[in-house]
């Protein structure tokens, strides 16, 4: 059903939108929502997805469709009947009462765009709606890789506000699905002031305020309904929450989120402040690698040698990568190269340089430094992915031969029966 969508045919002979509900309270939600997106109001009919197949073998179908699947006793086989008098390109959104996340997943592999449960929410529908828009444009979906390929969490934390550690974790969610064809999830816990997704040029959506305001919503069909798709391989969780509320928790609802968000794709990209690694520690306890972002500056070599201290007593067992970023020739950065690696008594990994005109051209594209760059920078964030990448190849080699070589030692119990005889 979410075939892509040719605007050069049959665009005269569609509606922009119908909908077909089982009751008045639904009609309602989706007409005020409907009316918000200048579709018509009288398109919202009653009937349910019975009355979809039957109004539909006879007339277009439209470019967006919501059926509700209320009063359907097979909904996958219903759907399936949908499927056969829908024209090719429309965009399928069911409502229904079941809660369950195979349900889901069965019926997004049908080919819908997306199953809300009723009773409907404005802001979830409006989300929904406004995905169907870009989908006509473009079709994009994340599919969830179901493969044995290594799965690793990678935590990017700036020595300061302003070093560049976003553009840094943006970038290496890029480059992970575009580059390396992994399943990636960009998660931005900046709840306040992220730039997660405005680096893709999309709206950050509901997802990760929901998840922090009700943590017993968080689970794999949640994760899976929350994230703002950019496109088959990358998807993000990022906010824009109200600076008046701050979001309270004790950081039990984020570690949840990951673990999750872990389950469900092979790369997890956590774009960590400073400030909430500090207070929520434990975020840092299943993280494979972090990349420290810096300026070659005094204040950043000073909380250099604190975060890397912190970073040794609470997560021991992640790989650190040193990146400085935004470094300049002329004038010559505050602190010398030497004299930093000197302080923090480690080598710097990677050296991105300052170039001004290639940020803000990808920030006019909005998309990744990393998907526009070209010459050093570009080099730069490619050479940081595939050091990271290697590191997880490297990671999985080591864990085999480790199993290989358990399965070769004689088990413990049969030594000591064997002993005994």
């Amino acid at each position: 059903m979410n075939a892509p969508w040719n605007p050069k045919t049959g665009v005269g002979a569609r509606d922009a939108f119908n909908a077909f509900v089982c009751d008045d309270e639904t009609a309602d939600a989706v007409k005020v929502v409907a009316a918000e997106l200048g579709w018509a109001v009288e398109k919202v009919n009653k009937g349910g997805l019975r009355n979809a197949v039957q109004t539909l073998s006879v007339s277009s179908s439209p470019m967006v469709l919501l059926v509700d699947l209320s009063e359907s006793g097979d909904p996958l086989n219903d759907i399936n009947a949908l499927a056969e008098v829908c024209e090719p390109g429309t965009i399928v959104i069911a409502v229904g009462m079941i809660n369950d996340v195979k349900l889901y997943r069965d019926l997004v592999a049908s080919g819908l765009q997306d199953y809300l449960l009723k009773p409907l929410s404005a802001d979830a529908m409006r989300e929904t709606f406004m995905h169907a828009q870009v989908t006509l444009q473009g079709p994009k979906h994340v599919e969830i890789d179901a493969s044995d390929r290594p799965r690793t969490t990678i935590a990017v934390i700036g020595t300061r506000g302003g070093v560049g550690a976003s553009t840094v974790a943006s970038s290496l969610a890029w480059l992970s699905a575009d580059s390396q064809g992994r399943s990636t999830a960009l998660l931005d816990l900046d709840v306040q002031f992220g730039t997660g997704a405005l680096s893709f040029d999309l709206e950050p959506g509901r997802g990760l305020t929901d998840a922090l305001e009700n943590p017993s919503r968080i689970d794999g069909l949640f994760i899976e309904r929350a994230m703002v798709r950019v496109g088959d391989k990358l998807a993000v969780l990022s906010a824009e929450a109200p600076i008046s509320q701050p979001l309270i928790t004790d950081g039990s609802a984020l570690f949840q989120l990951q673990e999750e968000m872990r389950n469900a794709f092979e790369t997890v990209i956590v774009d960590l402040p400073r400030t909430v690694a500090v207070q929520h520690p434990h975020l840092l306890s299943d993280v494979n690698h972090v990349v420290v972002v810096t300026e070659q500056t005094l204040a950043s070599t000073r909380d250099a040698i604190r975060l890397l201290g912190f970073l040794k007593a609470n997560a021991p067992h992640a790989r650190v990568t040193m990146v400085a970023n935004r470094v300049g020739t002329n004038p010559p950065p505050e602190v010398a190269r030497k004299d930093f690696e000197a302080s923090i008594e480690r080598k710097i990994d990677i050296v991105i340089p300052l170039d001004v005109k290639q940020a803000v051209g990808a920030a006019k594209q909005g998309r990744a430094l990393a998907a526009v760059a070209n010459g050093k920078v570009g080099s730069a964030l490619h050479a940081l992915a595939v050091q990271l990448a290697g590191e997880i190849a490297a990671e999985v080699e080591a864990k085999t031969l480790m199993s290989k070589v358990r399965s070769l030692l004689p088990n413990k119990g049969a030594a000591k029966a064997s002993g005994k005889k």
